[in-house]
């Protein structure tokens, strides 16, 4: 076998690798979790969560083992979840604790369905599909998004449905060269990648960039509004993989993470949060909580538009990408950003990592 088709073989295996499932996802944003229980899907994983009676987050096959009917579209009663269809209920473990029309002399079947550990933590439900030992044993956390409730910081978000694989997602995060697409939308221009450091589960590469965008000034937010308020100025651009999500920092005026909940190997969802900070305004930290959280609360979502913008691009594109490897998978791109090798590197580790992990 040529070096060439080795290659195309390789990036041909790497568009239906799997997730590596000693991660945490995020499977939801915390606010869509309401009364009743909501179906999500995981790497082909039907999962129901739910809030049981004090309010805490549970996470369960979504199927009744008695018809494999979708317990999400049930009810949560007490602590338990109900099917749907004949009344059948599971607790916390997964297991059958009630079937309404049985005596209570009547031995329930031992039927057990697989729970998750699940947290909601920085206004996202995160899920845990893993091994349970190596959960106890190395302890992965959730990604940590400081900014999420600091006063200083106001976010924007946008959640989206990517028609492709979760490697062509990440790889347009981490391609900082694509901002030629991006028109008006794009926060920065004339990048060029300095330095790559690849290190564990992450790779993170630094661009030097000309950011458009200057927050020095109290009404420098509206810059996001009005293109002639913009200057360009040099900054760096930093993105970063942290297996499985990504974030990317412009100066020190944004932060930006995608957070992953790869569905299929040709669908992903993700979520985008945004902050801008405001951090160089001292003054403005001085004043009274109460008003600094209004003023957080009133800001947030200025950035949506822009965050909607970009998305639309980019699936656009990553669309394409899927298509077109669908139909000829053996073509063989021509990549000329270090990067990405690195990247599709330790998406390859990450699988391999993970093999045997998840419990059937």
């Amino acid at each position: 076998m040529s070096a060439l088709s080795s290659h195309s073989q390789a990036l041909s295996m790497l568009r239906t690798t799997p997730i590596n499932f000693n991660h945490w996802y995020v499977v939801a944003q915390a606010e869509e979790l309401g009364q009743g229980p909501l179906g999500i899907v995981l790497w082909e994983k039907a999962i129901a969560i739910y809030r049981d009676q004090e309010g805490q987050v549970r996470a369960v096959e979504d199927r009744c083992p008695h018809r494999q009917v979708k317990l999400s579209e049930g009810k949560v009663l007490g602590n338990n979840l109900e099917c749907a269809y004949h009344g059948w209920q599971f607790d916390a473990h997964g297991r059958c604790a009630k079937i309404p029309y049985f005596s209570e002399d009547q031995k329930l079947p031992p039927c057990r369905l697989r729970t998750y550990p699940v947290q909601e933590k920085d206004g996202f439900i995160w899920l845990y599909p893993g091994d349970l030992d190596y959960l106890a044993s190395h302890g992965p956390e959730p990604l940590a998004i400081p900014e999420w409730h600091h006063l200083n910081h106001i976010g924007s978000f946008a959640a989206f449905d990517c028609p492709g694989h979760f490697s062509y997602l990440i790889e347009n995060l981490m391609d900082m060269y694509h901002g030629h697409l991006h028109d008006n939308y794009q926060a920065w221009a004339s990048a060029s990648l300095r330095e790559i450091a690849a290190n564990g589960d992450r790779v993170v590469a630094d661009y030097d960039a000309q950011s458009y965008y200057k927050i020095d000034k109290i009404w420098s937010i509206s810059q996001l509004f009005f293109p002639t308020l913009r200057r360009l100025h040099s900054e760096n651009l930093r993105v970063s993989y942290i297996y499985p999500h990504w974030s990317s920092t412009l100066g020190a005026d944004f932060k930006i993470y995608c957070l992953f909940c790869p569905i299929s190997a040709n669908k992903t969802k993700a979520y985008l949060v945004h902050f801008t900070s405001l951090e160089a305004f001292p003054k403005l930290h001085k004043l009274p909580v109460v008003f600094r959280s209004f003023l957080k609360n009133w800001l947030s979502g200025t950035a949506r538009p822009l965050l909607e913008g970009l998305i639309d691009q980019d699936i656009r594109m990553i669309s394409q990408e899927q298509a077109a490897f669908e139909q000829n998978p053996d073509h063989q791109n021509v990549e000329v950003n270090p990067a990405l090798a690195k990247v599709q590197q330790l998406i390859r580790q990450q699988a391999l990592a993970s093999e045997n992990a998840w419990l059937l």
